[in-house]
């Protein structure tokens, strides 16, 4: 539960603009440093005192559009917000070594928007539904 001290503290740091919007988005006030932006302008904070924030909950991110889901985080910054990578990818030799150049950009999942992969068939169907003949009475 939100303490009334913190969220007038988060108010004062972020201002009223980002407090509101931070309400109306994630439903907690947050304040902390901003690590950095993905593809998607997605923005992830970090905040690292432990008076404020429980443990575990000290990473999170700001999403760029209204309509949000967990697909538009790469796999690179999932791996940071859940604690699998101690550096953010930004700052990390390791993925920024490992990342080849051939490599596609991260694309969110599109199941169930109007720009999802809908396959087409190109055999000549095996099964034919029935279809009535009717022929006229005499």
């Amino acid at each position: 539960m939100v303490s009334l001290f913190r969220t007038i503290r988060s108010m004062q740091r972020v201002g009223l603009r980002e407090w509101w919007r931070q309400m109306q988005y994630i439903g907690d006030a947050k304040s902390g440093v901003m690590v950095g932006t993905d593809q998607f302008g997605n923005r992830y904070f970090e905040n690292r005192n432990g008076e404020e924030e429980i443990p575990g909950r000290h990473r999170w991110v700001d999403f760029s559009q209204h309509e949000f889901n967990a697909t538009q985080v790469p796999p690179e910054w999932h791996s940071w917000l859940h604690h699998i990578r101690k550096d953010a990818p930004n700052q990390d030799p390791v993925i920024q070594a490992s990342t080849p150049p051939w490599q596609a950009p991260w694309v969110e999942n599109l199941t169930g928007t109007r720009a999802a992969y809908k396959p087409y068939n190109t055999v000549k169907p095996k099964i034919f539904a029935w279809e009535p003949k009717v022929a006229p009475r005499a």
